[in-house]
């Protein structure tokens, strides 16, 4: 069966509410989408749901832009949920689309230069670093012979090799010696290694996802996993925490430094306990940490986000 391009979830009868293009995955949006969509119609709003893949750069419309649903017109806000995988050439279209939009005075959630600076971890951990927020120690290089120095210049602890546009810890690799290293091939020739972090003896792994919206932290979580890797994803255990002022800071920083509207914002303490800056999501998952939290993710995000495209609204 052919996917649509899009479906309209029609507003409140009389509602004078803003027209949203909610970009999701394609095959019509995950349990997430379904919840944003959900929450920006109770609050008025009229959405279009579809997927980057279906849009275009169109010289025929004065907008130039086309956005199924909308008719040659523009949305008054976009909440991109998802860019989608694809080629180089796929990928940088979609980005291009959404650039567009901004530069047309669309309110984006997040802007495509927020998805480039989170998506890319090297250029995320160098903005960190140069804000002066704490990060691990890190190189990021082409060649495996950059990697193979950088493994031995770590006194012998074991490092990290993460893909450069990974995510939920896919191909995330502890290196113990450098013949354990993966092939250019399979990394592009592109090395981002890391430290490895933890104590030998650990036998707890834990981490923390702080998820932030328009300058706060709305929730976090302990991922707790039987192994080093503690992604949700792969397994870990989500448990619910107090938002200590010291992570609250390194989130909130993480997420002004990169320009986020909202983010999830990994942290992780290094083997003597100091607490640093792992990664930024910009287009994170909450299923796990709407488990244990009280606070309805989906609807404050909602409610972020139209509060945000209100503020550009003509008075």
């Amino acid at each position: 069966m052919t996917t649509p391009p899009f479906s309209i979830t029609a507003r409140s009868p009389g509602s004078p509410g803003p027209r949203i293009v909610l970009f999701v995955e394609d095959g019509g949006g995950d349990w997430h989408a379904r919840r944003l969509r959900e929450a920006l119609q109770a609050r008025g709003a009229q959405v279009v749901t579809t997927c980057l893949k279906f849009c275009a750069f169109d010289t025929r419309l004065p907008s130039g832009i086309a956005i199924p649903g909308f008719e040659g017109d523009l949305p008054d806000g976009a909440f991109v949920r998802s860019v989608s995988t694809g080629s180089l050439e796929q990928i940088t279209l979609r980005l291009g689309i959404l650039h567009a939009l901004r530069e047309s005075g669309v309110r984006v959630w997040n802007d495509a230069r927020v998805i480039e600076r989170c998506v890319d971890k090297s250029t995320a951990t160098f903005l960190f670093q140069k804000a002066g927020l704490p990060v691990p120690v890190t190189r990021a290089a082409e060649g495996i012979e950059s990697a193979r120095a950088f493994a031995a210049d770590q006194s012998g602890r074991p490092i990290v090799v993460k893909p450069l546009f990974g995510s939920q810890g896919n191909g995330v690799r502890r290196i113990e010696t450098a013949d354990q290293l993966p092939t250019p091939e399979e990394v592009g020739d592109v090395y981002y290694t890391q430290r490895y972090l933890r104590r030998d003896a650990d036998t707890r792994f834990e981490d923390w996802r702080l998820f932030v919206s328009r300058g706060r932290v709305l929730a976090a979580m302990a991922r707790v996993g039987r192994t080093w890797i503690t992604n949700v994803h792969q397994g870990a255990e989500p448990q619910g925490i107090p938002i200590e002022p010291e992570m609250s800071h390194l989130a909130l920083e993480a997420a002004r430094v990169i320009g986020a509207d909202y983010a999830g914002v990994d942290l992780i303490r290094d083997e003597t306990g100091q607490l640093l800056v792992l990664e930024i999501n910009s287009n994170p998952a909450w299923k796990g940490l709407q488990s244990v939290t009280d606070v309805n993710i989906a609807w404050t995000l909602a409610d972020d986000f139209l509060a945000a495209l209100a503020e550009r609204q003509p008075a």
